[in-house]
């Protein structure tokens, strides 16, 4: 347990029947009337949902105990996705949904965040870019355009991603794995 004094950015609370929130921005407010409280801005862990929730100053709120570690994802098992903890070599089956988009730029040996509450997976969370090989595109023709054209092409993932013209197949190119797009050669 803790107090809205403590609240920190990134810290996780257990809020509303046990959902996980994490706090993604919050301000201490002394108003010359009345008493003082806290204004936060919560996401939910699981669903990404974010809320607005105001907390009175000095209230008790229940902190989850949430651990991220470095983990290299080994192979895919059927449905799920196996990760070895870099430091003790434990073995983490994680659900395909628990990955969720984080499976289109994933390859063996990729070092991801993994978090964990009470033994259950919360998320997946890949670097910010990612190297990953073209497999296949068609040939760029080159028109007269004022601005560059983009074009689909396959990842060796098997994700799809725009990218320009110039770009052949077994070219490596950086993604942005938080929205899909492309972000330049490697």
């Amino acid at each position: 347990m803790a107090t809205t004094n403590d609240l920190k950015t990134g810290l996780v609370l257990k809020l509303d029947g046990g959902d996980l929130w994490s706090v993604v921005d919050f301000q201490h407010v002394k108003p010359g009337k009345g008493g003082a409280f806290v204004r936060t801005k919560l996401k939910n862990v699981l669903s990404g949902k974010v809320v607005d929730k105001t907390f009175n100053a000095g209230v008790k709120v229940e902190v989850a105990n949430v651990d991220r570690r470095e983990m290299q994802f080994s192979y895919l098992d059927g449905d799920e996705f196996v990760f070895m903890d870099t430091e003790t070599y434990d073995m983490l089956n994680v659900a395909r949904a628990t990955v969720g988009d984080a499976a289109n730029y994933l390859l063996e040996n990729t070092v991801a965040t993994v978090a964990v509450n009470e033994g259950n997976v919360l998320y997946v969370e890949l670097p910010a870019a990612v190297e990953l090989t073209i497999s296949q595109t068609e040939p760029g023709l080159q028109g007269d355009r004022s601005t560059g054209g983009t074009k689909p092409a396959t990842l060796e993932t098997g994700a799809e991603i725009k990218v320009p013209l110039f770009i052949t197949t077994g070219e490596t190119v950086k993604v942005d794995t938080r929205t899909g797009e492309y972000l330049g050669r490697a």
